[in-house]
């Protein structure tokens, strides 16, 4: 016989037993897409306690809609690696040209990424930055719902030794800091600049570079670092995306551990 109450009871007792030991993790990421869950794998891989925060309830970001619904994605050279690393099959279509099932590819970082051990939390929103003495120390959540209906229910908090904004397009985290603080960013013009029109080549090559610590304890990944320094939206092709997310882990653990 099923007792409803003890399935309520296993579930509250579970996720708040997680949420409590998630109070403190080393990294924060925000954004459970490509780069964002890269990042995390690659982090906890290396024995980092990560906390990843989704603010939909599924995570995957872009990779599941291919191209326009075609569930298919490209990955150039630079990403060849990391679907090696992540076991994700694909096949060369050209010199260069990797073509992958974003289907396979989602559910495998996902995968892999929850079995290195990240605290994956979705339907919670980062609605602002823990600063502290000019760094960013943390994040502070709600609920997605509350977000959205615009609730006056107030945040809790999740400290940490550093941040990633993994949120795409719309670089949610840095926005937040320049609108709180109006701080200077290391751009060409000191502020978020905003992504520019499609062009896959360029804004493949630029993501590397955009790929970095923005303000102390704050890091940009994937779309979220071409929108901040102004480079160019790439579409289906998915390779810089995920070197962005190996490439900030890697910064990340060379500054925390020295």
């Amino acid at each position: 016989m099923i007792d409803e109450k003890i399935v309520s009871k296993a579930i509250i007792e579970r996720y708040l037993t997680r949420l409590r030991d998630t109070l403190e993790p080393d990294v924060v990421v925000a954004g459970g897409g490509p780069s964002g869950l890269v990042a995390a794998y690659y982090l906890a891989q290396a024995g980092v306690k990560v906390a990843l925060f989704e603010k939909r309830a599924s995570l995957g970001g872009g990779i599941w809609g291919g191209g326009m619904m075609f569930n298919e994605i490209v990955v150039g050279d630079e990403g060849k690696p990391i679907l090696d690393d992540l076991d994700v099959a694909y096949e060369l279509y050209a010199p260069s040209y990797y073509v992958t099932s974003a289907i396979e590819l989602a559910a495998t970082i996902i995968h892999k990424t929850v079995r290195a051990g990240v605290r994956i939390f979705n339907l919670i929103e980062i609605e602002d930055l823990m600063i502290r003495e000019n760094r960013v120390t943390g994040v502070v959540i709600n609920w997605s719902a509350v977000w959205m209906s615009k609730l006056h229910v107030d945040p809790l908090c999740i400290k940490s030794k550093a941040v990633i904004d993994a949120t795409g397009h719309e670089a949610a985290l840095v926005r937040k800091l320049k609108a709180k603080l109006d701080v200077k960013l290391p751009t060409p013009t000191g502020d978020l600049i905003g992504e520019q029109p499609m062009w896959a080549d360029i804004g493949e090559k630029k993501i590397a570079d955009n790929t970095r610590e923005v303000y102390p304890g704050l890091y940009v990944t994937g779309m979220a670092a071409n929108a901040v320094f102004g480079a160019p939206r790439m579409g289906p092709i998915f390779g810089g995306m995920l070197l962005s997310g190996k490439l900030v882990a890697d910064k990340i653990l060379k500054a925390i551990r020295g």
